[in-house]
């Protein structure tokens, strides 16, 4: 091993398979000057203890990519680094015991389908057949990967380190972090108990330690840790030979095969939180005293589903702390906090994904941005919300139960709930609302009827208990009137001498409006990528009002001020918390409105996609003048101590009306139907406004430069290679996205958006498709490993020349 040296371009903090992986592929990227830092040995976190299972599907494209490339590389390296990795391809098979169960696995093959990704269903006789030791009972049917398997965690990093080696980057193992020195926002150097090295970048891959480096950096990392157990049987003789992989996750354990064992781990209910207040820097390569308990609670259906482990001994348990994360995903990404600061963390899967997180991680720090979009397990999809202890200890906790739980398309946890509530959770509590979680916010989703129960009953392939509820609240929208609570929004004032300026090079719209002005606009990469899409309000010729959803303020506001400038001239200020929202949406919205306002709110006077600060009440209240329902309406942005006032008067103007209390379920319905996009599904940073017929919100005569513009130039004069195109579907089938859409038996793509349309009484599906197929009408689709025919429209399906909104 390398001597501590006192520079190095970039640092990695962390021996294990992930850190060890980044700087491979930072190595096979070009990049020499890297240094490994590792306190102890390499593996001698959570790697060496790891049972090295590798499955490659996820529900998203660009993260089954990732498991894909890890799954590819782990055949090669062996050949190019002369490190035995032991990969062993023998496939994957995956029960269901329920029919809920069936349906999440049909569904799952219908994701693979459209990914163009070979998996197949199986019969519980053919399950068998690939997996002589079950005991079918109580199987529905399976799935299996015949490309998925298995890799020794230990051979692997070390193979990492080997192909790193060859190329110049150092590892200097026995070597602790202790602090950083930092300038303005830019770690300069890394301090060790061995002596400071200096450096232009930190990558923060220290596994259940990430979340304490971290903090010595002045970085929030909701990272943890919690205990995890996994046995291996005595060797039988007569053990089947070439066994895949088998997961049965309603009976919550895993299996790999070994020489003549089996090892069988799980996912029980209650595991321990492992250094909740941090874990001991001179923890190493140690394992925790096994639980009995917590043993049992997957061995005892373990050995149902596979009889001969009545008949054999257990050689050895492993309990050890393995990293988590609230939500269950790895964080990366560049630290909000730090312009140099990566973090690569929280990975309960670290050897599967590997591979392609080493190789998504590299290209970032590169590059500055990922090559590809990795919201799913972006650090800026965490607040401060999350950072807190007992949220971070509560939801890991379940984080670890849920995964082999059932993951409904469209469900709500339970845990680490209640922190943040809008001033009118109590009232809308009282009027029925059920609560769903956005970025720690209590928002209601929909309202149960008067004696129906207060909660989510959701499902696959039946029609949920909020179904009817929901279109109730629909048919209000469209017809009456209804109130939403979404104080939720992320909010932010951008104000100061060169606030326009710093924005008009940011925002690919012209924000060159009059005061009073509401412009919608998305944010692009260099690429021409959609990094954000938000709406700006002009208050003043240098003072902006900035709203985006829920669940991007952080990632919003830590594009915004990566690209703005450094001189004091322009200030953000997140009033998130200080600031209320009702929207107030419907044909009678105006009829309301004018009951209660102070000031002229006509159409003359009022137009669409302005604001204007009125009185309602006794309450202050900034309106916008704008729509994600479609339909005539307003956001109104008002100090929080004013909400319950300002619902209460609205409700008692309504009520002539028909005023209806709606919630985000609405919400959504209500967007699919007027073609209205979602960040982070229909579009994204690999998508083009052109390609997602946003190219009107692309000023590209305006006359100041902005971020993405060039490409955006050659985007339009070329014309998209792809088209986001709208489906509707007649039969009563239960859509959320993720469908394969299909013309002429040829998979064409993959639905982002789906649902139901209760206006127009179908399903409606969007989906990006090669531009040369964007024009035919006739289409199928299908969901849950079933196909429907499907028609393309053109625009939105409600109100496509947008008379309403206008109104």
């Amino acid at each position: 091993m390398a001597e501590l040296p006192g520079y190095a371009r970039i640092v990695v903090i962390g021996g294990g398979a992930v850190g060890c992986s980044i700087a491979y592929h930072l190595a096979k990227l070009g990049e020499r000057d890297v240094v490994v830092l590792e306190k102890a040995a390499l593996t001698h976190g959570s790697t060496w203890h790891a049972a090295g299972l590798v499955g490659q599907l996820r529900s998203k494209r660009n993260l089954t990519r990732l498991m894909q490339y890890s799954a590819r590389l782990y055949a090669t390296l062996e050949a190019e680094t002369g490190q035995a990795v032991e990969w062993k391809p023998v496939g994957s098979l995956r029960l269901a015991s329920s029919e809920e169960r069936w349906s999440e696995l049909k569904r799952m093959a219908t994701t693979a389908r459209s990914f163009d990704f070979e998996l197949h269903t199986l019969s519980p006789q053919e399950a068998q057949a690939r997996f002589p030791l079950i005991d079918p009972k109580g199987v529905v049917g399976a799935v299996y990967v015949p490309n998925d398997g298995s890799v020794d965690p230990s051979s692997l990093t070390h193979a990492y380190a080997r192909g790193a080696k060859k190329h110049g980057v150092k590892f200097v193992e026995g070597v602790r972090v202790t602090g950083f020195d930092a300038k303005d926002r830019r770690v300069t150097r890394v301090r060790t108990d061995k002596g400071d090295i200096g450096c232009e970048i930190v990558v923060n891959a220290a596994g259940i330690w990430a979340r304490d480096v971290a903090k010595m950096a002045g970085v929030a990392v909701p990272a943890g840790a919690v205990e995890h157990q996994y046995l291996i049987t005595e060797k039988r003789n007569d053990m089947p030979a070439g066994l895949p992989t088998l997961r049965d996750p309603d009976n919550i354990f895993y299996l790999k095969p070994e020489p003549g064992a089996l090892a069988i781990g799980g996912w029980e209910q209650g595991t321990p939180t492992f250094g909740a207040g941090g874990v001991p820097f001179d923890f190493g390569r140690e394992l925790l005293p096994p639980n009995q308990e917590r043993l049992e609670a997957f061995l005892l259906p373990a050995a149902e589903r596979l009889p001969i482990l009545n008949e054999i001994g257990i050689r050895t348990v492993i309990n050890g702390p393995i990293p988590i994360s609230p939500d269950g995903e790895p964080i990366l990404g560049l630290a909000p906090e730090r312009d140099n600061f990566y973090v690569a963390c929280g990975f309960t899967s670290g050897i599967a994904a590997s591979g392609g997180a080493g190789k998504a991680m590299a290209e970032w720090i590169v590059a500055g941005e990922p090559s590809m979009d990795l919201w799913a397990f972006d650090v800026r999809r965490f607040g401060k919300h999350h950072m807190s202890a007992k949220y971070l200890a509560e939801r890991s906790v379940d984080s670890y139960w849920r995964y082999y739980q059932i993951h409904y398309p469209v469900e709500e946890l339970t845990s680490a709930r209640g922190g943040r509530r809008s001033p009118l959770y109590d009232r809308l509590k009282a009027r029925g609302a059920v609560f769903g979680s956005r970025f720690g916010w209590e928002r209601p989703n929909w309202f149960a009827p008067a004696g129906a129960p207060a909660v989510d009953q959701p499902s696959f392939e039946a029609r949920p208990n909020w179904f009817a509820p929901v279109a109730e609240e629909c048919k209000a929208a469209r017809e009456r009137a209804v109130l939403i609570d979404q104080s939720s929004f992320s909010k932010f004032e951008i104000a100061g001498p060169g606030a326009f300026a710093a924005l008009q090079r940011i925002a690919a719209n012209d924000l060159d409006k009059p005061p009073g002005s509401l412009i919608y606009t998305q944010l692009c990469n260099a690429r021409g990528g959609i990094e954000a899409d938000l709406t700006f309000a002009r208050l003043d010729d240098n003072r902006f009002y900035m709203v985006t959803g829920s669940a991007f303020g952080v990632r919003d506001r830590a594009w915004i001020e990566k690209h703005l400038p450094h001189d004091g001239s322009v200030a953000l200020t997140d009033v998130t918390s200080a600031r209320a929202v009702i929207n107030l949406g419907g044909p009678r919205a105006r009829d309301i409105l004018v009951k209660v306002a102070e000031g002229d709110i006509s159409n003359a006077a009022f137009p669409y996609m302005t604001a204007k600060e009125i009185r309602i009440g006794y309450a202050p209240v900034l309106a916008l003048r704008v729509t994600y329902l479609g339909e005539l309406g307003w956001e109104l942005h008002m100090p929080v101590e004013y909400a319950a006032h300002v619902h209460e008067v609205l409700t008692e103007a309504g009520a002539e009306y028909g005023v209806k209390d709606a919630g985000y379920r609405a919400i959504e319905s209500l967007r699919l139907e007027k073609r209205y996009l979602y960040w982070g599904a229909d579009i994204t940073p690999d998508y083009t406004p052109y390609e997602a017929g946003l190219g009107f919100c692309v000023a590209l005569g305006k006359g100041a430069d902005f971020i993405g513009r060039a490409a955006l130039e050659k985007a339009k004069a070329e014309g998209p290679k792809r088209k986001l195109i709208v489906l509707t579907v007649d039969a009563p089938v239960q859509l959320y996205g993720g469908e394969t859409l299909i013309r002429g038996g040829k998979t064409m793509g993959v639905a982002s958006s789906g649902g139901w349309g209760h206006t127009i009484g179908k399903g409606i599906l969007f989906g990006y498709v090669a531009a040369e197929d964007a024009q035919h009408r006739d289409w199928e689709i299908e969901a849950f490993a079933k196909r429907y025919p499907a028609t393309r429209i053109d625009g939105a399906a409600v109100d496509p020349k947008r008379a309403k909104i206008l109104a």
